[in-house]
């Protein structure tokens, strides 16, 4: 009987999107307002207020869940939480949310061009863009908790029981198996933090120049996530047993390092030649 009236989210992002399309307004904005788009068109507030939280199916079901996620913090709350005692969030989470905010800024310089004065005609192009940075955003604020969901894994296997020789082999198999995994958590932080990049550079070259800076910042964010990501790979690789995965892992590390080394600086000179 809960469930009654409920809605799910994607019916509501799809009637968000297609009011903006007709408003040729960029659809690359947070899931939030897109919904916010929807109630405000449809007129659901018209007879009693319509709360996202408790009509939209999806968001009522995460209400209900017990694991406090470091992006449901304040920006204050998470710089606090990661200079506390604690050993998590550690430098790979801020890698993730480093990453994220280069996307948010890359995104941020696309939605302002969508609606910018005299480009009407370019506003789906901008849109496009703006999309797939909410995309990234999305997924390095991902990567934000999974990186530290990764680290308690090996400190809850490493606290298995360890008495019989039966028990000490799934041990030993569950530590390598989460290592394994905090190993891959900060690469998979890499291939999606260089895909940013792009926004970036497209934003330099072909975004509203009065946010050209903006975009600018994005490079060495995006440069930041993905060096935390390196260490953070070779961090956690230095502990397994299989050498060979172990290898595979770092040598695509480096690559993704040296691909961003060099593409941030050729976006780095790009912005200063605009604004110097």
């Amino acid at each position: 009987s809960e469930l009654v009236g409920l809605v799910p989210k994607s019916a509501m992002l799809e009637a968000g999107k297609y009011f903006l399309r007709k408003q040729q307004r960029s659809l690359g904005i947070p899931e939030e307002e897109i919904i916010r788009t929807a109630i405000r068109s449809m007129g659901l507030n018209e007879l009693k207020p319509f709360d996202p939280q408790t009509r939209i199916l999806e968001y009522l079901l995460e209400e209900d869940k017990d694991e406090k996620c470091l992006c449901d913090l304040t920006c204050k709350e998470f710089a606090l939480e990661t200079a506390s005692e604690s050993p998590a969030p550690g430098g790979g989470s801020v890698a993730a949310y480093m990453g994220a905010l280069g996307a948010a800024l890359g995104t941020m310089v696309a939605n302002l061009s969508s609606h910018k004065r005299g480009w009407d005609d370019q506003w789906e192009y901008f849109s496009k863009w703006a999309e797939k940075g909410q995309a990234l955003v999305g997924k390095l604020l991902y990567l934000v908790d999974e990186d530290t969901r990764s680290y308690n894994k090996v400190i809850e296997a490493f606290s298995l029981p360890k008495e019989t020789e039966e028990e000490k082999a799934a041990r030993d198999r569950a530590i390598e198996q989460a290592t394994f995994y905090a190993a891959e958590v900060p690469l998979q932080t890499m291939r999606t933090a260089y895909e940013v990049f792009d926004i970036i550079e497209d934003m330099i070259e072909k975004g509203n120049p009065n946010s050209v800076t903006d975009a600018g910042v994005g490079a060495p964010a995006v440069l930041g996530a993905i060096k935390g990501g390196y260490l953070n790979v070779h961090i956690n690789t230095a502990d397994l047993n299989d050498r060979e995965a172990a290898r595979q892992l770092t040598e695509e590390a480096t690559k993704w390092l040296q691909k961003a080394e060099q593409r941030e600086k050729q976006l780095w000179e790009k912005v200063r030649g605009k604004v110097l």
